[in-house]
């Protein structure tokens, strides 16, 4: 006998990197995990359909940060603190909230 169980439901966010307003809308796109995202670029109504049928959430300001400071490694090939004792702070309050670390990972 099969059990069928109903699908786990995933988080979805977005973070808009362009004008909200604009003829085409540049956005972040996750799914469950927001520090791995693509970006999308949609018109502003389908991006407004898009946004209903997912069923979307707006990224926090921590996971912004975090980010933010990811981003800038990869960008300059340093650690967060090196470039931004804010952003670094940023990253290890995040730690602490989303993976449930008291510090971050180092490499």
């Amino acid at each position: 006998m099969t059990v069928l169980t109903q699908p786990t439901q995933l988080t979805k966010y977005i973070r808009i990197t362009g004008d909200r307003n604009a003829k085409f809308v540049e956005f972040d796109f996750a799914i469950q995990d927001p520090t791995l995202f693509v970006e999308l670029v949609l018109p502003q109504q389908a991006f407004q359909h898009f946004c209903e049928i997912n069923q979307v959430i707006e990224m926090n300001e921590e996971q912004k940060a975090w980010n933010d400071a990811q981003e800038d490694k990869w960008r300059y090939g340093e650690e967060p603190d090196v470039l931004n004792p804010i952003a670094q702070q940023a990253l290890m309050q995040t730690n602490k909230h989303i993976f449930n670390v008291e510090n971050p990972v180092s490499e």
